[in-house]
């Protein structure tokens, strides 16, 4: 018996649908949260090698410029890498509490079909996980990052301040990225 190949496959709209809410891409709102941490915590180790290390921030304006980009893009990776996982724990979380609170909204309101209640929880459950597994990624991932930053920064203290910004921003970086990716247990409930 032949199996059908997945990569001709069409889906309906329905599992795409399914696949828009709960994949890995983040919504737009994430989006933002999620660039705009990611340039200010890549950003804010310039203040440390401009003040405490001396550098001259002028002289150095390209370096700046250049690894703050780079690591902009890593630790936007990893906040995406920690929120995915979070996103599915908390959305079967909170689904209870916001199913009681959308029915105690609507109360008997026969204006609203079942379809539509049903909707409308799976929406409100998709943007509360989305905001608190973003939220709580974008903490855990800056924590990791800065911590990483100072014991390299400090490690390398004997290289020049160019190398020891480079470097140290890499590694920060790249130790965050990568575990954030590592696999995550999966812990079931008794």
């Amino acid at each position: 018996m032949k199996r059908p190949n997945v990569s001709t496959m069409k889906l309906t709209k329905e599992e795409e649908i399914l696949l828009e809410q709960y994949g890995r891409t983040p919504s737009n709102k994430s989006k933002k949260l999620i660039y705009g941490n990611a340039l200010l915590v890549a950003s804010a180790p310039i203040w440390l090698y401009w003040r405490i290390h001396e550098m001259d921030f002028l002289q150095n304006a390209i370096l700046f410029a250049l690894f703050t980009a780079v690591v902009t893009y890593l630790i936007s990776c990893a906040y995406s890498n920690s929120k995915s996982p979070l996103m599915e724990r908390i959305a079967l979380i909170r689904a209870d509490a916001i199913t009681q609170e959308i029915s105690k909204q609507l109360g008997n309101d026969k204006k609203v079909s079942k379809k539509e209640k049903d909707d409308l929880i799976q929406q409100k459950t998709k943007d509360v996980a989305d905001y608190e597994s973003t939220t709580f990624s974008i903490f855990y991932i800056n924590a990791i990052f800065i911590l990483i930053l100072m014991i390299t920064s400090t490690i390398l203290h004997q290289l020049s301040n160019s190398m020891n910004y480079a470097l140290s921003m890499l590694i920060a970086s790249g130790l965050t990225v990568f575990l954030s990716s590592a696999k995550q247990v999966k812990q079931h409930r008794a």
